[in-house]
């Protein structure tokens, strides 16, 4: 199935909202944003694999304090496939409160529901390494 423009702009939104929702604490609403069976792997910051929505809104509020000021996505590319499914990969962006920041990367595999497009899961994987590894300077 390929996908439409008004398709990839409701997903480019959809991975946008995630961070407004988060970072302004409406985590009542990740329903509009994840499947409720949603996959959420966080193994690369050693918290394995949430599974539902009430594992991750648990997990935003016991992070409380330690999470980001601020969640930026951006860079995201979207790719269709012929069982129905999107992989989208982003590049995010997390401000904590002293100004720091750190970037991961999205894997997240999306589909269509009757209410419109949502995150069926997503791996979230750290980015701590530059290109040619670490530098010297």
């Amino acid at each position: 199935m390929a996908l439409t423009l008004e398709d990839r702009l409701a997903i480019r939104e959809l991975i946008a909202l995630h961070g407004h929702l988060i970072d302004e604490g409406e985590l009542d609403r990740m329903s509009e944003v994840f499947t409720p069976d949603v996959e959420y792997d966080l193994t690369d910051f050693t918290q394995g694999t949430l599974t539902g929505l009430a594992q991750l809104t648990a997990a935003a509020l016991t992070l409380g304090s330690a999470n980001p000021v601020a969640h930026h996505v951006t860079n995201v590319v979207i790719e269709d496939s012929p069982d129905g499914t999107v992989r989208a990969r982003s590049k995010g962006l997390g401000i904590r409160t002293d100004g720091s920041c750190g970037s991961v990367t999205y894997v997240d595999t999306l589909v269509r529901v009757e209410t419109g497009w949502r995150i069926a899961s997503r791996r979230v994987k750290a980015r701590r390494t530059p290109l040619n590894g670490p530098s010297t300077c």
